[in-house]
């Protein structure tokens, strides 16, 4: 062959160092991730220039970034490692108690904020040697990339209308309500819906420019807008803020539940009607057929149904 030679100086694990150094785009941050030192991590980024004859890694201001060249070579190297996942690790059924895996999901904090504790508690009960690697679902968070990618296997928060292209499955429903504070005067007077909208709301910052989520976007089917006034990127740390001030906090019941009895707080109906805010967990078509992949859907399905269990106790009373 003609490119004998080079084939015999690769092997798998300079693949690796070459798709985690070119995403993560640092050396040191690469060595963390593949839990090796940075000065191996260094050296193998050596040997990946000079089989490529690119710099493949350059600094850009205060940080690096690849190269063009590099950067055609992202997908082919993600491809190839899933390759040898699937060839090895799928060849034979999925043993949680034996496997050695390392589980990759997104997920959204609107979730239940039990949610993420009760599942990495259940994975690691079960696959005590598998790796949990969380994501957040952030306004720089391209998930269908990254699921496209391989950088996640599993992606879990509501949407309003889920995208078609990927594989879903449903988790949970979950009634739309208010959180505010004790002393909040719509405690004690009520409100109506212009008063609702008038008031001082509370919203997660979007996740890409544009966006407007599940509660807007249902708002602005109606010809109807909230007054913002506040936004925050961490939705866990939001019922403290609420508690402290007359913001309002408008999300999914299960969600605000958590927080009552915690903090100064109460739940109040909105006067708008809103549909159930939807939970799903979505997937790409690579991960479909992957026992592990399957295991951990199978995981966070169990999470969910476990969790949505006091909602359906509440409904039958």
């Amino acid at each position: 062959m003609k490119y004998g030679p080079m084939f015999d100086r690769i092997d798998l694990h300079l693949i690796r160092v070459l798709h985690t150094v070119l995403t993560e785009r640092s050396v040191s941050r690469s060595a963390i991730k593949l839990g090796m030192y940075q000065p191996a991590v260094s050296a193998a980024l050596k040997k990946l220039r000079e089989l490529a004859g690119d710099p493949l890694l350059v600094r850009s201001g205060s940080g690096m970034v690849p190269t063009e060249a590099a950067l055609r070579m992202i997908e082919p190297a993600a491809a190839i490692l899933r390759s040898a996942e699937v060839l090895f690790s799928d060849a034979r059924a999925f043993d949680p108690a034996t496997a050695s895996h390392t589980f990759s999901l997104a997920a959204s904090d609107y979730l239940d904020p039990f949610f993420l504790p009760q599942l990495v508690t259940q994975v690691k009960a079960a696959a005590p040697n598998c790796v949990i690697d969380i994501h957040p679902l952030s306004r720089d968070a391209d998930y269908r990339t990254h699921l496209a990618q391989g950088a996640v296997d599993v992606v879990i928060g509501n949407w309003t209308q889920p995208p078609d292209d990927l594989h879903l499955g449903r988790l949970f429903g979950d009634e739309v309500v208010c959180l505010v504070a004790n002393h909040h005067p719509a405690v004690r007077r009520g409100w109506d819906e212009a008063a609702w909208l008038a008031a001082e709301h509370i919203a997660p910052t979007p996740t890409h420019p544009g966006a407007r989520g599940f509660i807007d976007d249902h708002l602005a089917s109606l010809g109807l807008a909230r007054r913002i006034s506040a936004r925050c990127p961490h939705f866990g740390l939001i019922p403290a803020m609420v508690a402290g001030s007359l913001l309002v906090l408008t999300t999914g019941r299960q969600y605000c539940e958590r927080y009552v009895g915690g903090l100064p707080v109460t739940i109040l109906t909105p006067p708008v009607a809103f549909p159930r805010m939807m939970y799903y967990q979505l997937w790409h078509e690579r991960t479909h057929a992957s026992n592990a992949a399957r295991w951990l859907r199978e995981q966070i399905k169990s999470v969910a149904a476990s969790l949505r269990a006091p909602e359906a106790q509440r409904a039958a009373a």
